[in-house]
């Protein structure tokens, strides 16, 4: 095999160089080119169906698709962010106002509480009752009104939000009109073999159908039914806890639940043992069952990742980048998954064919 010369090195480390550049430059609206790129690929047999009845026309096709997408995600989206912009504003305010006075909740929580519990507590060397009620109730409140301020600013409409959701939606246009050139492209700039970068690519499409279809379905089934039980039990802000349950059930194995075991405790040890009962019942036997159910089918066969995985790779995705985390957590595990198989199998032939 001959040695590259000079100027294919060097060449190689313009290209690297270059394309750096250019991923640096996009790196403010990443957010936005990730979600043009998913919804392109959800909405995808949309736009090829339509493509197809409208003979070819993949213009109008791609228009007609990103009005779908409008449509089943954006508007429905701002209105449930307004919407919960307002509950959590009011909860804050209620709060503030006294009109729920979370230190007399949290009192009577305590007294509740067994006398055995309550000296196991003072054991911890946590602090008196009382500082621990002054933290929760201060970390209460400025969890709220940063929640709600986020919230408005989001509902109302910054420019930065403006401006990711406009390139999102013409990045999308063009993913529709020209998605399968630039796929061939990609393909033909590929310097994997034309087996792995077909692999490597399936395998990306799988994992973001997969994982946002699966968590976003799993996500609005659980928030849908503990905001529902929530508002039946008479539980302030049902639509915000609601909320707080589709985002943690992004969470495999423990999700929702970190939202309605500490509210069904608090309602069992305050005398109303019939609703502590009735949101046990429903987070035993329906949410969790949800997860249970509907987790395997839609994430897990889609990744084929083991649930530990997805849960460690979603939680590390969270942390480092936020929302979209969810997405690029597993999707970076499965891709490390199916390298690391393509890999152990080139070995594992190479080895094998001198012995044949």
């Amino acid at each position: 095999m001959s040695t590259p010369s000079i100027e294919e090195i060097s060449f190689v480390v313009v290209v690297i160089v270059v394309t750096a550049a250019f991923f640096w430059l996009l790196l403010p609206f990443y957010g936005a080119v990730l979600w043009a790129v998913i919804l392109s690929i959800l909405f995808n047999p949309l736009h090829r169906r339509l493509e197809r009845r409208l003979s070819g026309r993949s213009g109008l096709a791609a228009a007609i698709s990103l009005l779908a997408c409008i449509c089943i995600v954006v508007i429905p989206g701002s209105v449930i962010l307004s919407s919960l912009a307002a509950e959590a504003t009011s909860l804050y305010s209620r709060i503030n106002s006294s009109e729920i006075d979370a230190a007399a909740v949290l009192r009577e929580f305590r007294n509740a509480l067994p006398t055995a519990l309550v000296e196991w507590f003072s054991t911890l060397n946590l602090g008196s009752f009382e500082d621990i009620q002054s933290r929760l109730t201060s970390f209460l409140g400025q969890g709220l009104q940063a929640i709600a301020t986020r919230l408005v600013s989001i509902g109302q409409g910054t420019a930065q939000v403006f401006i990711s959701l406009g390139l999102m939606l013409y990045v999308l246009f063009f993913l529709f009109r020209d998605g399968a050139r630039l796929a061939s492209i990609i393909r033909r700039a590929s310097p994997l073999s034309q087996h792995h970068t077909d692999y490597i690519l399936a395998k990306f499409s799988a994992v973001v159908k997969a994982t946002v279809k699966g968590n976003v379905i799993i996500a609005v089934v659980q928030g849908t039914i503990g905001g529902v039980t929530f508002w039946l039990l008479g539980i302030p802000a049902a639509l915000l806890w609601g909320v707080c349950m589709a985002v943690l059930s992004l969470l495999p194995a423990i999700g929702a639940a970190l939202v309605w075991i500490p509210v069904s405790a608090y309602l069992l040890l305050s005398g109303q043992y019939l609703k502590g009962v009735v949101l046990i019942v429903v987070g035993v036997f329906i949410i969790s069952l949800v997860d249970n159910f509907l987790r395997p089918p839609l994430v897990g066969r889609g990744t084929r990742m083991p649930d530990y995985v997805v849960l460690v790779s979603t939680l590390g995705g969270l942390s480092l980048f936020g929302m979209n985390g969810f997405v690029i957590g597993p999707l970076i595990a499965a891709l490390f998954i199916a390298v690391w198989s393509l890999f152990t199998d080139d070995r594992h032939h190479i080895l094998r064919s001198p012995q044949e």
